[in-house]
């Protein structure tokens, strides 16, 4: 199953690295930036997650929401956001292992996690932005702000 734009996002809860439950129906009306990954304490995402703290640090706008989702643990998740200082939400998908990725299109069955795909989702819970890059590609961060700009 593939999420597309102009679709309804689909609706999760997941624990955070606090384990705290984060549901994504519970930020409606603002915007929110859903970003899959695949693994903790690795390269790529390391870059990606440093880039994302770095700009939309202390300056982010209230109306705009990180989540941040990989199959790691929670305990992973806590270990890395205080290693790096993260102060997004990690959002632990490990059990059932994956089922959030899976249902916006982007868990890879072989590998066992998921790939490097990115949702902009509108307060109304709608998807107005996608990409999936290839695992060894990382995002732009730069072009979240710009897509998020365009945004009501």
């Amino acid at each position: 199953m593939t999420i597309e734009v102009g679709g309804q996002a689909p609706d999760f809860e997941l624990s955070d690295q606090h384990g705290t439950p984060v549901k994504l129906s519970e930020h409606r009306g603002k915007k929110i930036v859903l970003i899959f990954y695949p693994l903790a304490f690795s390269g790529v995402c390391g870059s990606e997650l440093d880039a994302l703290r770095d700009e939309f640090g202390a300056d982010m706008p209230e109306d705009i929401k990180i989540l941040t989702i990989s199959v790691d643990s929670i305990f992973a998740h806590r270990a890395w956001a205080d290693q790096k200082d993260y102060a997004f939400s990690l959002l632990s998908d490990f059990w059932p292992h994956g089922q959030v990725a899976r249902a916006y299109g982007v868990f890879d069955d072989e590998k066992g996690y998921a790939g490097r795909g990115t949702f902009i989702i509108d307060g109304e819970g709608v998807v107005r932005w996608r990409v999936v890059n290839p695992i060894s590609r990382a995002r732009d961060v730069a072009e979240y702000r710009k897509v998020l700009a365009e945004l009501p």
